[in-house]
């Protein structure tokens, strides 16, 4: 059974998202924990603690933040799994609806990624 990632991209300092938001996405995260489909996830903190391995040229050195350059910042991730990519899309699509009913004036970035569990290609 395949395995996906999901995470929400939006402009870091939105604020906290409201109160019905967190409500209609527990109640979907129950269900579809309920189903087998949602494995882990969670929402993560800004970037202001974050801590960055930066390498270039053969050289590592760390960053830590805050990013004044950040637009964007990664706010949540799920570890989901799937019979088909056609349902992880379905899916993908509703979770991203939430997001739009319950908090339409920011922009979110709902991404789906199929993780890799070696060198083949997806649907390989």
């Amino acid at each position: 059974m395949p395995r996906f990632m999901g995470f929400v991209r939006m402009e870091e300092g939105v604020g906290t998202p409201p109160q019905a938001l967190f409500e209609a996405m527990d109640a979907y995260i129950g269900e579809q924990a309920e189903k087998g489909v949602f494995l882990d996830g969670g929402g993560l903190y800004g970037t202001e603690d974050a801590v960055n391995f930066v390498v270039r040229q053969g050289e590592v050195s760390r960053v830590d933040g805050p990013y004044a350059e950040a637009k964007e910042v990664v706010g949540g991730w799920a570890i989901m799994q799937y019979d088909t990519l056609e349902d992880a899309v379905a899916d993908q699509r509703e979770f991203a609806e939430l997001h739009a009913k319950y908090w339409p004036e920011v922009t979110v970035i709902s991404t789906l990624r199929q993780i890799s569990t070696g060198p083949e290609a997806p649907g390989d």
